[in-house]
């Protein structure tokens, strides 16, 4: 698993996302924030994504399960173990961090 989004190494009295003052930092360069080393891992109930799976997930509604996304928000897997979650995005050298 690779990302191809780059992260340029900030300039003296830059932040390190190409702005001198956080509040000049637009949405596209604060979804890029931790790319691609920093994952966020979720719980969310299959009822979450019923709509996005439909018959591929055939669970009842009320079942926890966890999404892994990327630093930018994109859904990268979804596991029916946290603890699986974790190590699997580990096995790619990837910091998973929760989200609650």
């Amino acid at each position: 698993m690779q990302n191809d989004t780059e992260f340029e190494a900030p300039e003296e009295g830059r932040t390190g996302w190409g702005v001198s003052d956080f509040r000049a930092l637009t949405p596209e360069k604060f979804a890029e924030a931790g790319m691609p080393n920093i994952v966020y891992v979720r719980e969310v109930l299959a009822a979450d994504l019923a709509g996005e799976l439909g018959s591929e997930v055939d669970l009842p509604a009320d079942t926890p399960l966890f999404a892994v996304h990327a630093a930018n928000g994109q859904r990268m897997a979804v596991l029916d173990n946290r603890d699986a979650a974790f190590a699997g995005v580990r096995q790619y050298d990837l910091e998973p961090v929760s989200v609650h």
